[in-house]
């Protein structure tokens, strides 16, 4: 079982993303954490509770593969229902980072390499994930960050074929971010910068538009989304009238390598999400939470990461705590936790209480044609 959703339609995203910004609040994804990711989450939780009750009916050994954000949340809802549930979650955000990391050992060693020819260790939460090691044979890559940065920081460095590809495509960027995140706690935050700027305190990384460009990353519109989602209509619209030739191009997700495991034609190491059963140190059992796993024949097993530093760890305990704070508000259809989770997002660092009251509920208006089946809300806006 294969799930890729898109909870609600671009209007009620728009919403999500943009509602903020009438309180200067900026978002450069809005589907995972943040006002957008809390509104977001309100609208998928309970779709994916009748998933996981239809699953549990029809199909309950199945495997499940889940790609939809906010990731964290559908794989702790998927459990919950489910307990016995056979799922994992899948981002393909760390490939990005690995992929940086072997640009890293070109540039300083001259060694080229792909990502999966080197080895990281991966601890976290989904989109706030870190690599404490990583190594290509004996070589500690981690260690030439330094020279690195002191050769591409001040410009900027994005992992693909052009490295100032964040110049002109709204999701790239230049790592800017994860190179300032080495720099204060000598370890490599693993999501793209887009990601992990939600993660934290609004002042740090994307406090207004003109910090998001000095920092080389894009806060990337609705607006763009929707053209791009016009173009590929189209595009499927010309395939399937036989009017485009069909070319088989790797997306860059490893689904499909996956399954062959699952299914026993090899073994494989990949990140994934799982609720922790002790995988990842220092964060709450059955939170849901990232790292390695090892994949075969109708198994996966997570492999115990390398513990995070206590002042990375308290980061992502707040928002571990406050995913989970937010999961209860939806489960028990309660409005007051919710916006207790809601208030507490990082993002909101600047924000009064009364502002963040009034943004919640306007966010919840625009997208109550999706939440008005689920919750109560008139009760709430009054």
């Amino acid at each position: 079982v294969i799930i890729s959703i898109l909870p609600g339609t671009l209007k009620e995203m728009h919403s999500d993303v943009h509602e903020p910004e009438k309180y200067g609040i900026y978002q450069s994804v809005g589907d995972s954490v943040g006002p957008g990711g809390v509104i977001r989450a309100m609208r998928t939780v309970p779709i994916y509770e009748e998933f996981a009750r239809q699953i549990k009916k029809h199909c309950p050994k199945a495997w499940v593969i889940n790609l939809t954000n906010p990731m964290t949340l559908c794989m702790k809802t998927l459990f919950d229902v489910f307990p016995k549930i056979k799922a994992f979650g899948c981002c393909h955000e760390v490939f990005h980072a690995q992929e940086f990391l072997c640009r890293v050992l070109k540039e300083i060693k001259n060694i080229d390499v792909k990502r999966t020819d080197i080895y990281t260790q991966i601890g976290g939460i989904n989109h706030f994930t870190w690599i404490s090691e990583a190594k290509y044979k004996d070589i500690d890559i981690l260690k030439l960050l330094p020279d690195f940065m002191d050769k591409f920081y001040d410009e900027g460095y994005y992992e693909k074929e052009d490295r100032f590809q964040f110049k002109y495509d709204p999701f790239a960027y230049g790592n800017k971010v994860k190179m300032d995140l080495y720099k204060k706690y000598n370890i490599l935050g693993a999501a793209g910068d887009r990601h992990l700027v939600e993660f934290m305190n609004n002042n740090w990384y994307i406090q207004n538009p003109e910090m998001v460009k000095d920092y080389a990353y894009s806060l990337t519109t609705v607006d763009f989304r929707r053209v791009q989602q016009k173009e590929r209509i189209e595009d499927s619209l010309m395939l399937a009238n036989g009017l485009k030739e069909v070319k088989l191009i790797p997306s860059g997700e490893e689904a499909v390598d996956l399954m062959k495991a699952l299914l026993g034609l090899k073994m494989i190491v990949s990140n994934i999400n799982l609720p922790n059963y002790g995988q990842v140190v220092g964060l709450p059992l059955n939170s849901v939470v990232e790292s390695n796993c090892i994949f075969s024949s109708d198994s996966v097993k997570p492999i115990i990461s390398k513990k995070l530093p206590n002042n990375v760890l308290n980061l992502v305990n707040l928002n571990s705590n406050n995913i989970d704070t937010l999961y209860e508000g939806i489960k028990r259809r309660d409005l007051n936790i919710i916006f207790t989770s809601f208030i507490n997002q990082p993002l909101l660092s600047n924000i009064t209480f009364d502002d963040a009251k009034e943004l919640f509920k306007k966010m919840v208006i625009n997208t109550r044609k999706y939440l008005d089946k689920y919750y109560d809300l008139d009760k709430f806006i009054k």
